[in-house]
C-alpha cells in the first residue's frame, strides 16, 4: 500500500470503488488462505483476441493497481483461456476455413491452426494475446484450461462436482429448454473414439471417486473418470468450477452474461466457497452498432488500434464508462488520442486527490510519465491533410515554425503520433475527402476572411488572434450561426464536414499557405 486511502476513495473513480469491495469482503472473512488476493479474466480463443478480450485484461489490471494503493494483501493475476473448449463455428475472418470446419467439435487445442504457425488453433489464439499483452507490460500470469484439466488442478472441484450432482444440475435445468434438458450434463466428455467434446447425458458411476459414464455417437457405452483431463465442465459449472479450483476473489465480465454471473455464483456456493466480486461492463458495439464478436470480427483488432494510435489512447478508452455500452471503432480514434494527453498534462499539476481521479493514474498505475504535445493529433491530421504528404520532416517544418525549436528530438511523443496520423489520413480520411464550392454569403466571409489575415504578419502564430479573424469574418457576412460559418470552411477547405478550431488551424498551416489554399478553394480547384 503506497497511497492514501481515504483520498483514493473519495476519488469516486471506479476502479477504486471496485477495490473497496475486495476490502470489504477481507475484512469480513480475513486474509484468504492462499495468501494473495486473486484476480481472473477470462477468454474464450474461438477466434482471434479482439478489444473486448484486451479490454477486460486492462479494466481488471486497473482494479487490481487500485487494490494495490489501499490495500497491503498481495495481488496476482491470471488470464485464463478456455482453449479445452469444443469449436463450434467457424470464424469468418481466418484462412482455410476448410480446415477448420473438418474439426468442428474437437477442442480447440486440437483443431489445426489455419495460420500454420502453430500446433492448434487455440495455441495461436493464446500466442497473439499472450505477445500483445507482454507488449503492454501486464502482469499476469496465463492458465490453459487444457493444461490445467490434464495436470489435475481441477480435479478435486470435479469430485466435488459429481458429490452434488443433483444440487447443480437443479439450478442449470430450469434455465434451459425442453430438448436441451434431455442431453444436459455438468460434464463434457472427451469422445475416447473421435476426441470430440460431447454434449450427452451422463450417469454418476461413482461419486465419491468420481466415475461417470455415456454413450458416444456409435453408441459404445463408455466409463471414465472425471478427472486427469477426460472431461471439461459445461461452460456456467465450469466458471464456477475455475472459481472454485483457483479461490479466484474478483472478476469482471460483459453485461450479456449477467445471467451467466447468477448461476456460476449459485453453483460456487453450492460448492461451499464464496463467489468473487465482479464488475459488470457494457458491451462494445462496431460501426453498425452491433456487438463486436470474435467469430465475426466486426469492430477493431489490437493489432488494428495499434496501427493508428498510442498504447495509452487505447487504455484510456477502456477506461472511460465501462458501464456504458461504446463503439468500437476507427472514429473513436483521434479523441481518445488527444483525452490522453489532455489527461497526462493536467496530472503532474494536481493535488492527489485529484490525480486519483485522473484516468492517467489509472493507466500508469499511478506513475505517470510526463508527456506533452504542441499539436492535437486531431490537428495534426488536418496538417497531414492539406500539406498532403507523408513525410515526416515536412510535417515538422510547420510545426517547428510554430513551436520554437520543435523537433523529434525535443517532442518525441509528437513524432511517433506523426507516423500514427500519416497512416489514419490515407486509411480513414483521404478516401472520404469531398470537397464542394462555397455559397454566395460563405464566399463573401472567405473574401473577408482572406482580406484579415493579409493585414496579420505573415509569421503570426498567435491562434487566439487568428481565431478572432475568422469569427470576425463569419460576422461580416452576416452568419446567424457562426457554426455553419466554421462548417463551411471545414468543407470548402478540408473537404470533411469536422474539423480543428481554425485559429489554430491557420497558426500551424501558416498564414499565406492558408491564403493560397483559399484562392484554391475558391477557383474549384480541390473540387476537380
Amino acid at each position: 500500500m503506497t497511497g492514501n486511502v481515504d483520498l483514493a476513495l473519495a476519488s469516486k473513480a471506479w476502479p477504486f470503488q471496485e477495490a473497496e469491495k475486495l476490502v470489504k469482503r477481507f475484512k469480513k472473512n480475513g486474509v484468504p488462505e492462499k495468501g494473495y488476493v486473486l484476480f481472473e479474466t477470462g477468454y474464450g480463443p474461438s477466434g482471434l483476441p479482439h478489444l473486448g478480450t484486451f479490454g477486460e485484461v486492462a479494466r481488471t489490471t486497473m482494479v487490481m493497481r487500485a487494490f494495490q494503493e489501499i490495500s497491503d494483501l498481495p495481488t496476482k493475476l491470471i488470464c485464463f483461456s478456455d482453449d479445452m473448449d469444443g469449436l463450434r463455428k467457424v470464424p469468418t475472418n481466418v484462412p482455410n476455413q476448410d480446415l477448420l470446419t473438418g474439426a468442428l467439435g474437437k477442442p480447440l487445442t486440437q483443431v489445426p491452426d489455419p495460420f500454420g504457425t502453430h500446433d492448434s488453433f487455440g495455441a495461436h489464439n493464446n500466442a497473439r494475446l499472450q505477445a500483445f499483452l507482454d507488449q503492454y507490460g501486464f502482469d499476469y500470469e496465463f492458465y490453459s484450461s487444457t493444461e490445467c484439466y490434464k495436470a489435475g488442478m481441477f480435479d478435486a472441484t470435479l469430485i466435488k462436482i459429481c458429490q452434488r450432482y443433483e444440487k447443480i444440475i437443479n439450478v442449470i435445468l430450469p434455465t434451459l429448454g425442453e430438448e436441451r434438458r434431455q442431453t444436459y450434463s455438468p460434464f463434457l466428455p472427451l469422445c475416447p473414439e473421435t476426441d470430440e467434446v460431447l454434449q450427452v447425458p451422463i450417469t454418476i458411476e461413482d461419486a465419491d471417486k468420481g466415475i461417470i459414464s455415456f454413450e458416444s455417437a456409435s453408441g459404445t457405452r463408455h466409463t471414465v473418470s472425471v478427472t486427469g483431463g477426460n472431461v471439461k465442465c459445461q461452460w456456467k459449472v465450469d466458471w464456477a468450477m475455475r472459481w472454485d479450483a483457483l479461490d479466484v476473489d474478483y472478476e469482471m465480465a460483459g453485461k450479456d452474461l449477467d445471467e451467466s454471473v447468477k448461476l456460476s455464483s449459485i453453483i460456487r456456493r453450492i460448492l461451499g466457497g464464496q463467489p468473487p466480486e465482479a464488475l459488470s461492463y457494457e458491451m462494445f458495439l462496431d460501426q453498425q452498432g452491433q456487438k463486436i464478436s470474435k467469430s465475426k470480427g466486426n469492430g477493431i483488432s489490437i493489432e488494428e488500434w495499434l496501427a493508428y494510435a498510442s498504447p495509452e489512447s487505447l487504455s484510456l478508452y477502456m477506461f472511460q464508462s465501462p458501464r456504458k455500452a461504446k463503439r468500437l471503432y476507427f472514429d473513436v480514434i483521434p479523441k481518445a488520442v488527444d483525452e490522453y494527453y489532455t489527461f497526462v498534462t493536467k496530472f503532474h499539476d494536481q493535488e492527489l486527490a485529484d490525480q486519483y481521479k485522473n484516468p492517467a493514474w489509472h493507466i500508469h498505475g499511478g506513475t505517470v510519465p510526463a508527456a506533452s504535445i504542441p499539436v492535437s493529433f486531431a490537428l495534426l491530421l488536418n496538417l497531414v491533410s492539406v500539406a498532403n504528404t507523408e513525410d515526416k520532416e515536412t510535417l515538422w517544418g510547420f510545426v517547428a515554425r510554430y513551436v520554437d525549436g520543435a523537433s523529434a528530438e525535443t517532442y518525441p511523443d509528437l513524432d511517433r503520433l506523426m507516423g500514427y496520423a500519416i497512416r489514419y489520413y490515407a486509411d480513414f480520411v483521404k478516401p472520404t475527402k469531398s470537397f464542394r464550392v462555397p455559397s454566395a454569403q460563405e464566399l463573401t466571409a472567405f473574401e473577408s476572411l482572406k482580406t484579415r489575415l493579409k493585414a496579420l504578419d505573415a509569421n503570426e502564430t498567435d491562434a487566439e488572434l487568428i481565431m478572432t479573424e475568422v469569427y470576425s469574418a463569419g460576422k461580416d457576412a452576416e452568419f446567424e450561426n457562426l457554426r455553419d460559418w466554421f462548417r463551411a470552411c471545414y468543407e470548402v477547405l478540408l473537404g470533411q464536414s469536422q474539423g480543428p478550431r481554425m485559429g489554430g488551424f491557420i497558426a500551424l498551416y501558416g498564414i499565406n499557405e492558408t491564403l493560397a489554399l483559399i484562392d484554391e478553394a475558391l477557383a474549384g480547384k480541390l473540387v476537380i
